[in-house]
């Protein structure tokens, strides 16, 4: 039987997502009835600039004031989308302290202080649910949190950012260069006219902390996270890739160690073999691959950005949120009982492609190979290409740590015989 009193909802923050946001409770309110069991009213909506015009919004409902609204005492689910820091966590966590529960899509406040507001929740015995946090519309941390409870996941290894799979993609597909795929990106609108936050990683990364700590039941934080951009990818790095039958991509990577005593999650550009899933992920799509014990292998594919997508994500959590209040119950919250060290970026072993410019001139290759020797590092392949004296060294190593490379490079750049390194760049998904 449906509840007739209504669920009611306010709305922080009515730009791309929240207007969809807004949009979809309207013309699927009935749908979205029944399968609550109560009506939803959306209650208020919290923007900077009243005087916009909101189409399908009734002007009455619109305020600048957020924080009265969350303290109205009367409403059953805040739904925040405004992002950053703050005033965001004061909004949210007043929220709870007046009995609402909380549906965010905010990546960057969650990654930083996720742990917080998943107890202020516990605390006044509400939900925080933020499925739109991660890859858009893309179902991934209820799977992670509920769907995989019972198994041991292994590790996570996706691209969560579209802006920066369309510029690779690009730069793959057509031979363009990073400024001019860029250019392309930003006209087409993937990118913001400040793009500082996707192509140096730093989108990728605070999702790469909401996925490691779920994954791993363990607390990741941001700056727990290893982050590099991908500015410095250039057309020389996808030849090269496709000499090894690789592409290039962002990637967003959480993993056990060997042992399984410590995690690592890190962000940056990797090569990976075009047999593996994640290298025909075109365009501004997603995609993440999960292993598990039980479970093995899966891969969740979709778009991970855009007002509808988004707001498709907000929505389901807004179905799920709902339910729980009508039946008295919260869903699941904070699972950080593993409480796992993580592990500094010089403990990751990986495999490495390094592109040195050298003399060319007989003993160079010894010379080179004695040091990756010295350092531990075993290499598997190496070419070298040269004319009139100067020379191009390709090495491709066996699985390393990244402190003993870094040594390695080190050492190298010190030999007369190395004129630089061109190119240092991860291979993974092998």
């Amino acid at each position: 039987m449906m509840r007739t009193r209504p669920l009611k909802v306010a709305l922080l923050g009515c730009g791309v997502v929240g207007s969809e946001v807004a949009r979809i409770m309207t013309t699927h309110a009935d749908d979205l009835a029944a399968r609550i069991g109560a009506p939803v009213e959306l209650a208020g909506v919290a923007v900077r600039r009243p005087d916009k015009v909101r189409e399908g919004i009734d002007p009455a409902l619109v305020t600048t004031d957020a924080t009265a609204l969350v303290k109205r005492g009367d409403l059953d689910i805040v739904v925040e989308v405004i992002g950053g820091i703050e005033p965001a966590r004061a909004l949210i966590t007043t929220a709870f302290e007046h009995g609402a529960s909380v549906v965010s899509a905010n990546k960057a406040l969650l990654a930083q202080d996720g742990a917080a507001l998943h107890a202020a929740a516990e605390e006044h015995g509400r939900d925080l649910y933020y499925e739109a946090a991660v890859a858009g519309a893309i179902p991934l941390i209820r799977p992670l949190r509920e769907s995989l409870a019972g198994d041991k996941v292994n590790r996570v290894l996706g691209i969560v950012n579209g802006t920066t799979n369309f510029i690779l993609d690009k730069m793959d597909t057509t031979g363009a260069g990073y400024q001019e795929a860029l250019d392309e990106a930003t006209a087409l609108g993937y990118a913001e006219a400040d793009p500082t936050a996707d192509v140096e990683g730093f989108d990728a990364a605070a999702k790469a902390a909401i996925l490691a700590g779920i994954a791993f039941h363990t607390r990741v934080r941001l700056d727990d996270v290893h982050r590099e951009g991908m500015t410095e990818v250039t057309a020389a790095d996808f030849a090269s890739a496709k000499e090894m039958g690789c592409t290039i991509k962002l990637l967003a990577i959480c993993e056990r160690a060997g042992d399984g005593a410590s995690v690592t999650a890190r962000v940056h550009p990797a090569m990976i073999p075009l047999s593996h899933p994640l290298a025909s992920v075109r365009g501004a799509y997603n995609a993440v691959f999960v292993e598990s014990d039980a479970a093995g292998q899966l891969m969740f594919y979709g778009p991970g950005a855009g007002g509808a997508p988004t707001a498709s994500a907000v929505l389901g959590d807004l179905v799920a949120v709902g339910r729980n209040r009508i039946s008295g119950a919260t869903g699941p919250g904070e699972s950080a009982y593993a409480a796992l060290p993580v592990s500094p970026m010089g403990e990751v072993v990986t495999r490495y492609h390094i592109s040195l410019d050298v003399a060319d001139k007989p003993g160079v290759l010894a010379q080179v190979a004695t040091v990756f020797a010295e350092h531990g590092v075993s290499i598997d392949t190496v070419r070298q290409q040269g004319k009139d004296g100067e020379a191009s060294l390709v090495v491709v190593t066996h699985r390393a740590s990244d402190a003993a490379l870094g040594g390695t490079v080190e050492t190298l750049r010190k030999l007369d015989t190395v004129r630089g390194v061109a190119s240092i760049m991860r291979v993974e998904g092998e």
